[in-house]
């Protein structure tokens, strides 16, 4: 479970495991804590500390927006707030892909485990099930790990061999849900939905979203290609195209408020 509670005169949160849970839950819990003590970066939730007693406790940083599995219905923000925590989002998995000398891909990427703090930066969380590619990987071979709606077609098929590129699919479907309103493939039940990412191609996002920019709807659907290969390059290569439109956004904005500013000094000035 997680709780909220005050640790050293912070507030912060505990995520906890009790005694009573299964050996495979403990193994992968102790690795969770393990890994988040050597993440160390502005949109990675921070680790605080750590207790084996009366139960195996996770001390991380309070998010008192929630997840933007919540926040986003409740708030419904507009393109460019989606945007900016897009941009967050791909910082965060760009840090995990280009850590030395070994990689974190997370493999469970999600709305659920992006939180909010309270000036709305976005931070990724729940390490459970991430696999650092320089120790072995704690999950059975061939198992199939992650969530439905945003889970890549190489990990439903439970391949050995995952790469960064999964955590890349999986960041398209949320990055398509955050701009449509909906995940790209949904159903009743997990075999339809797996059919879907395995053979179907997400109905563009132009269709729905009309003032959707195309350099957007065109990263977010080569991140939803099939084979790995198709997929962007890395995180940093999305990031890059979501700023240099954040960039663009922001221009047009300084632009049409000095041309505000101007207007309402001239008609100050007008005499009649």
């Amino acid at each position: 479970i997680v709780m909220a509670a005050e640790w050293r005169h912070t507030p912060v949160a505990l995520k906890i495991l009790f005694a009573d849970a299964q050996a495979d839950d403990k193994v992968l819990f102790e690795k969770e804590v393990r890994m988040m003590a050597t993440l160390h970066h502005p949109n990675i939730v921070q680790f605080l500390g750590y207790a084996r007693t009366p139960a195996l406790t996770l001390v991380i940083e309070l998010f008192p927006e929630g997840s933007v599995e919540r926040f986003v219905p409740r708030e419904k923000p507009g393109q460019k707030t989606s945007l900016r925590f897009c941009i967050d989002m791909a910082l965060a998995i760009e840090y995990l892909h280009s850590r030395q000398p070994s990689i974190v891909i997370h493999r469970d990427i999600k709305p659920a485990n992006f939180l909010l703090t309270a000036s709305l930066r976005v931070k990724l969380g729940d390490f459970g099930i991430a696999l650092d590619t320089g120790e072995s990987d704690l999950t059975a071979s061939g198992m199939t790990v992650g969530s439905w709606l945003y889970m890549s077609p190489e990990q439903i098929r439970g391949e050995e061999i995952i790469t960064g590129q999964a955590d890349l699919y999986s960041l398209g479907c949320l990055f398509y849900e955050m701009l449509s309103g909906g995940p790209p493939f949904q159903g009743t039940s997990f075999p339809v939905i797996f059919e879907q990412h395995l053979k179907e191609i997400p109905t563009p996002l132009h269709i729905n979203v009309p003032e959707t920019p195309k350099s957007l709807q065109d990263v977010v659907l080569q991140q939803l290609s099939k084979a790995p290969q198709d997929r962007p390059f890395n995180a940093r290569m999305i990031q890059g195209i979501m700023s240099e439109l954040k960039f663009d956004w922001e221009e047009d904005e300084q632009r049409y408020q000095k041309e505000l500013s101007r207007l309402r000094i001239a008609f100050d000035a007008d005499p009649f």
